[in-house]
């Protein structure tokens, strides 16, 4: 802040010098235009002087008569003459008046735009700090509210119970973002043998997955708040046994059970990036001596990773599964196809055999119908009986012995 207000001193100084300087050369050149004009004349009037010496010298030996005549004449040349310089110095002296006034033009221009230089400084300088006492107001209620944040948070550290109900927090936001929901993809606190894990994921073929999320921070909180070198130094190696401590705690419980079709390997939730940096800086073989012990430690990000790959394994067993139903489906499908395209030729041989019985109805048998029709139609033509007009007494019948007589 006083770097800026003696940054704008020192415009408004320079500013202020510009000023007095322009006016101190206008002055000057006002003086000088001035001691010009008047040199100019007394140059003028010496060379009038010089003018008549000269005439008189040249015409003195004329006579006081000749002398008198042209007197008159020798006036108005020397009238004339005075005339001319005059005006040729009244123009070189407007001229560098002009010049004089041009220059102040261009010294009046140049310190209008200082001036206003000077004044969109002054609003930028007024906005430019606006802005900063804005930022530094933000800053400071951001910064108060982080410690705040951090103050609730160091609290809910130091209760075990609260820890714990912030570590099942972080780890259902990772769930959520990894798109796992409850009952469908995990259960909380499900009892498996006396113990309750935090956290139980479902998995295919009756499979499942334990993660616990309570982890000890009372140590580390301490090396963060101690004074001496000394100090932090016990109070890590003291939170790195606690560490490892929980790792063995975990893997006496029953949360890696086979015969509950558990998965050989189970979870445990850091529910911090910068713990689980501090521990892996610090402790480069942890990780690898607790996949020794088949625990699997993880930081809201690593989790993140792992939870994508149980969802991807899901999909590609439920894929899997749907590809197996859908096969067994065709299998039953291209069966009752058999049945049918069987039933469809068993009916098409049906059909050929009822075509042939009809066709033998339409030829042989028809055949054999009408060859009696054709003869009782002969009879009839024979006898003269008209169409329809059959008169047959009772107890006759066509073609009787009666018949004939």
């Amino acid at each position: 802040m006083e770097f800026v207000i003696a940054f704008v001193i020192g415009i408004l100084v320079g500013a202020a010098a510009v000023l007095v300087i322009g006016w101190v050369k206008k002055r000057e050149a006002k003086a000088v235009a001035q001691e010009l004009l008047a040199q100019t004349q007394a140059e003028k009037l010496a060379d009038l002087n010089a003018i008549i010496d000269n005439l008189k010298v040249s015409f003195d030996a004329l006579s006081l008569n000749a002398l008198s005549r042209n007197a008159d004449q020798f006036m108005n040349l020397a009238q004339q003459t005075l005339a001319v310089q005059t005006q040729t110095g009244g123009k070189e002296l407007e001229g560098k008046k002009q010049l004089i006034d041009q220059t102040l033009e261009g010294m009046k221009a140049e310190l209008q735009k200082v001036a206003g230089c000077m004044q969109s400084l002054e609003k930028d300088r007024e906005n430019k700090f606006g802005e900063l006492t804005a930022q530094l107001k933000m800053t400071s209620e951001n910064n108060r509210r982080l410690l705040e944040t951090a103050e609730q948070l160091k609290l809910a550290l130091v209760n075990s119970k609260t820890r714990g109900q912030w570590g099942e927090r972080m780890a259902e936001d990772v769930l959520r973002l990894a798109g796992f929901m409850e009952g469908i993809n995990y259960k909380k606190q499900r009892e498996l043998a006396g113990n309750r894990p935090d956290f139980t994921f479902l998995l295919p073929r009756d499979k499942t997955l334990n993660m616990d999320v309570k982890f000890p921070f009372d140590n580390y909180l301490r090396y963060l708040e101690a004074g001496s070198d000394s100090e932090k130094e016990n109070y890590k190696s003291a939170f790195f046994k606690d560490v490892r401590d929980r790792v063995r705690e975990v893997t006496t419980r029953d949360y890696i059970n086979p015969e509950a079709q558990t998965l050989d390997y189970m979870l445990v939730f850091i529910p911090n990036e910068q713990v689980y940096g501090f521990i892996l800086e610090n402790q480069e073989s942890f990780i690898d001596d607790a996949l020794r012990s088949k625990v699997i430690v993880c930081s809201p990000l690593t989790l993140y990773a792992i939870l994508s790959v149980i969802r991807q394994g899901i999909d590609n067993f439920q894929l899997e599964q749907g590809a197996s139903r859908m096969l067994a489906l065709m299998g039953r499908f291209a069966k009752q196809w058999d049945e049918f395209i069987k039933a469809f030729e068993k009916m098409g041989k049906r059909i050929e055999d009822a075509q042939k019985e009809f066709d033998a109805l339409m030829t042989t048998r028809r055949t054999q119908l009408e060859r009696p029709l054709a003869q009782i139609e002969e009879l009839r033509r024979q006898k003269g009986i008209a169409e329809g007009e059959w008169a047959l007494g009772p107890g006759t019948e066509p073609g009787s012995p009666g018949e004939n007589n």
